[in-house]
């Protein structure tokens, strides 16, 4: 249950419930104030010269409100957003029949942007820069080459690995932001403010019990939000307050820390069967009987920013902290500064 939670997989009600709780308005937008407040300015300058938006890229670790932020642009803008995801583009014949169904002013919401096909990103390059699309008509000697207009329109971009992304890609993108986790503060005001759209009572210190354990992650603070109501309302009276909370989260095996089983597991095996690192992910995954990607973009973020973690060019290596979480004592190769 909690690995789910954590992963932000969800049952359809979820995904229905889901897009109740996000925001549509930037006022009612919490955290992030720097990239809204650059992102509003873009919005109202394009908005006076009656221009489209430049592409945007948003990118950044899963949950922390890209999707969300598309779609707020897109109304501030009263633009109609068209929604698709890199993986399932898997020809040119499709990315051509999204960019050719666009209106003036459309905006092209493609999510993991990072998994597009090299084939079909290179068609994106005259798209963006341009609004031309080259199609090729007809095969062998009679193939030849067809230049179309595209009205002009906004691609925003999410990912959470720009890292993989290229370079010819990135260029064409003139507004790029990173997202970075919430703070308990932001989250708890999340947290309280999913809990009128849901009908939920919750006092402040039921919400921050929920907001610090979410690992700095919106999409999880509501998730987690959704099963401490359920507790409530089967074993107490309804009302979520900070015991209430710390009850629910137990049963959820999620610790004071944010910690799952899992990530606990990762940390004892490092320890445990690997003798504090370095590991290779792969060989970690095999351990943990988890995907490599699942490792990399889900659960190592939030443990080398608590400082669970480090990731060298060796491998993964756990710190004096994850010992002492653990309750065991480093190694001597193992203690701080000696990595």
């Amino acid at each position: 249950m909690a690995e789910r939670l954590l992963s932000g997989t969800l049952s359809q009600p979820d995904v229905a419930l889901e897009l109740t709780l996000r925001p549509a308005l930037f006022a009612e937008f919490v955290g992030q104030p720097k990239v809204k407040e650059r992102l509003e300015i873009a919005v109202e300058a394009a908005r006076q010269r009656k221009e489209p938006l430049d592409h945007i890229l948003l990118s950044g670790p899963p949950g922390l409100g890209k999707t969300t932020l598309a779609n707020i642009l897109a109304k501030a803008m009263g633009a109609n957003l068209r929604s698709t995801s890199g993986p399932t583009i898997e020809k040119a014949g499709d990315l051509a029949g999204l960019l050719t169904n666009l209106e003036e002013g459309d905006v092209l919401f493609i999510d993991e942007i990072h998994r597009l096909q090299k084939t079909i990103e290179e068609y994106l390059y005259p798209a963006m820069e341009d609004f031309k699309l080259d199609i090729i008509i007809d095969q062998g000697p009679n193939a030849r080459s067809v230049r179309l207009s595209l009205p002009r329109f906004t691609l925003i971009g999410a990912t959470t690995r720009s890292g993989l992304l290229t370079a010819p890609l990135l260029t064409r993108f003139g507004i790029r932001e990173r997202l970075d986790y919430y703070g308990a503060e932001d989250l708890q005001q999340i947290v309280l403010r999913s809990a009128r759209l849901l009908a939920v009572e919750v006092n402040p210190t039921g919400a921050l019990e929920v907001a610090r354990r979410s690992r700095g992650t919106p999409r999880i603070a509501n998730n987690l939000l959704r099963r401490v109501r359920d507790y409530a309302q089967v074993r107490g009276d309804g009302r979520i307050s900070a015991e209430i909370a710390d009850r629910a989260l137990a049963i959820l095996e999620i610790d004071q820390n944010g910690l799952d089983e899992m990530d606990k597991r990762i940390l004892e095996t490092i320890v445990a069967k690997f003798g504090g690192g370095p590991v290779g992910v792969n060989s970690l995954a095999v351990a943990v009987g988890e995907e490599p990607d699942t490792l990399e973009e889900v659960y190592e973020p939030y443990l080398i920013m608590e400082g669970y973690l480090k990731r060298t060019a060796q491998g993964r290596v756990a710190t004096a902290l994850s010992y002492q979480k653990l309750g065991l004592k480093a190694a001597q190769g193992n203690q701080p500064g000696l990595f």
